[in-house]
């Protein structure tokens, strides 16, 4: 079992936020609040998934071994443990096989925690726990399995009930809490994402590098994973998509075995993620090297939309800004290169308000990331008055929040399209830190205007083929 690569470094760090929880729970009344990890999934047989912490309690402990809690007690008397771990207990046997186990006693040290017990004994130690606390803070609904145990370990406090002791009385969603306190990266987050945004990049160039016409999309991802893994992260934030030609247009496109053929676009959305926090790039290139006079009229505005999109992201504006920028900057692309009938449509605005760009365009241009690619938060103000139609106003960008940068053109053949245009699919895609005056990219370690495109591609292929001459 890997552990990150810092745990004691960043001890620090996770007390702290354990401690923010507990301020807050104590400042509604006190309780108790726990938080599982993710629990192991059997691929196939004997086979394991891969194992993946969940990022809640990552991101309140550090710790990535499966078979473990986090209790935070606000109402734990002075001297008693508010922080509390179960994990699973020293196994000599076990290590053979899976390798280092912290232990409870080796955890509590290594971690900063109050206290720990081994996860066999979880059952019998809840109901104490949680005998006579006011209120019990979890992740409502989002497990059957969880559920199901917390109602046992309720039972087990209500069986007391003749000798007075009392179970809580409300069960709060923990979650709110959590998210918002996410949402707003540290110093300690912000400098792994800038280093997996690196990584991240240093793969997307060596894709470039090493494309050329002929070469098949698995190729590509495979020169994306060995970036990944030589440079430290774990491995991918998601699953990688490359996508040649008309395969572009899918959104979600896995990396397949389609041929990149001469004259055909690249769209690879695929990045690391490292210690427990997601990176994000798209980039669209050309196979052979040159972009065509019609992908590259296009790929101009999609970079035109995400710089306007860029330039909205700033402290004190909406999450809607970004996104309406760039759609304002893409509906007048499609209205001059005639996609958009310019005989409908007499303007942008137009365009804008019967929504005739989303047949081209039918995603957002953006979303939070984190530990989490897709990460948590509300994109809207929670308990903000709603307006004519009902709907909450936009969340307004903080300093360091980070989210992503993404707009992009599919088109598919059509026609009502021009066919210069058809299965040209487009997408480029950056992340970015709020700040109070603008907004700090992480990902831009690689080419994104078309000449820098061109320039590395052409750069590559002209080494290659020394290297084939020699």
């Amino acid at each position: 079992m890997n552990q990150p690569n810092e745990p004691t470094l960043a001890i620090d760090v996770y007390r702290k936020r354990r401690e923010r929880v507990l301020a807050a729970l104590r400042a509604a009344g006190g309780g108790v609040a726990i938080v599982p990890t993710a629990p192991e999934v059997l691929r196939n047989r004997d086979a394991d998934y891969p194992y993946r912490h969940d990022s809640y309690f990552y991101y309140l402990t550090g710790f990535t071994e499966p078979e473990a809690l986090l209790v935070l007690d606000a109402s734990a008397a002075s001297g008693e443990p508010a922080s509390i771990l179960f994990c699973r207990a020293k196994n000599v046997e076990r290590e053979t096989w899976e390798g280092f186990r912290f232990g409870p006693e080796g955890a509590r040290e290594a971690f900063g925690l109050d206290a720990a017990f081994p996860v066999d004994e979880i059952d019998s130690q809840m109901p104490l726990i949680l005998a006579d606390k006011p209120s019990l803070h979890y992740a409502l609904g989002t497990s059957a399995a969880l559920d199901r145990q917390v109602r046992g370990w309720l039972d087990g406090v209500r069986a007391r009930a003749r000798s007075g002791v009392a179970a809580p009385q409300a069960a709060i969603d923990l979650l709110p809490l959590l998210d918002e306190m996410r949402l707003i990266k540290d110093a300690h987050e912000l400098a792994i994402m800038r280093r997996a945004g690196e990584i991240s990049a240093l793969a997307h160039r060596r894709a470039m590098a090493a494309c050329h016409p002929g070469i098949r999309e698995y190729e590509l991802e495979a020169e994306l994973l060995y970036t990944f893994r030589k440079y430290g992260a774990q491995g991918p934030a998601y699953g990688s998509i490359v996508a040649a030609g008309a395969n572009a247009c899918v959104l979600h496109y896995p990396a397949g075995n389609a041929i990149a053929r001469d004259g055909d676009l690249i769209l690879i959305d695929a990045a690391c993620e490292l210690d427990g926090y997601a990176s994000d790039i798209t980039r669209t290139f050309p196979a052979s090297g040159r972009f065509t006079p019609a992908q590259r009229e296009l790929y101009d505005i999609v970079l035109a939309a995400q710089q306007a999109a860029i330039d909205a992201t700033r402290a004190g504006a909406t999450f809607d800004d970004p996104h309406n920028a760039a759609v304002r900057v893409l509906s007048q692309g499609l209205l001059d290169t005639g996609i958009v009938d310019r005989a409908v449509y007499a303007s942008v605005d137009d365009v804008i308000a019967e929504r005739a760009y989303a047949p081209f365009y039918m995603h957002r241009t953006g979303h939070w990331i984190g530990m989490d690619v897709h990460d948590c938060g509300d994109y809207r103000e929670r308990g903000a008055p709603r307006d004519a139609q009902g709907a909450l106003p936009a969340r307004t960008l903080q300093p360091s929040m980070v989210l992503t940068v993404e707009p992009g053109l599919y088109i598919r053949p059509s026609e009502n399209v021009p066919e210069r245009y058809w299965n040209i699919g487009i997408r480029i895609e950056d992340d970015a830190v709020v700040t109070e005056d603008g907004c700090e990219l992480l990902t831009r370690g690689v080419p994104v205007k078309a000449d820098e495109i061109e320039a590395l591609m052409q750069e590559a292929q002209a080494a290659a083929g020394k290297t084939r001459d020699a």
